[in-house]
């Protein structure tokens, strides 16, 4: 904690190899309020790690955020990716963060809602305008 990274051991990793995951003042929060509640582990239930997440307890929380039934604990990584890309996080920042060894894989994970491209739309705003006396118009082959 003090150090602020939480480490993802290689044998825990989907590619191997360790990942250090920067933790941020709202990920420290959360293990702070966990501190004391189990003497090893930060998830546990009845003395007992949280081994899995895909559980009768996981699909009752699912149903009482109002949220679709088939939603997984793996959607909140996409989520994860989708919310810092629309905070502008570079994708090389993300696909560090994210363990990613290839900008395809961050895209998988990185899809966005339409909002976030409303200020690129909005760039050329006006620009007809000063273009109203003779619009040039260019051909799309």
């Amino acid at each position: 904690m003090s150090r602020r990274v939480a480490w993802i051991h290689p044998d825990e990793a989907k590619a191997g190899r360790a990942i250090g995951v920067p933790l941020n003042e709202d990920a420290l929060d959360v293990l702070r309020r966990r501190l004391g509640g189990h003497r090893e582990y930060v998830f546990a239930y009845q003395g007992q790690p949280v081994a899995r997440c895909s559980t009768r307890a996981w699909k009752q929380a699912v149903e009482r955020a109002g949220l679709d039934p088939g939603f997984r604990w793996h959607d909140l990584r996409h989520t994860w990716a989708s919310w810092h890309v629309q905070n502008g996080t570079p994708l090389q920042e993300l696909m560090e963060l994210g363990g990613w060894a290839s900008y395809e894989m961050v895209l998988r994970y990185a899809h966005l809602a339409a909002d976030h491209l409303r200020g690129a739309a909005s760039r050329i705003d006006g620009t007809f305008l000063t273009h109203k006396q003779k619009p040039q118009l260019v051909r799309l082959s």
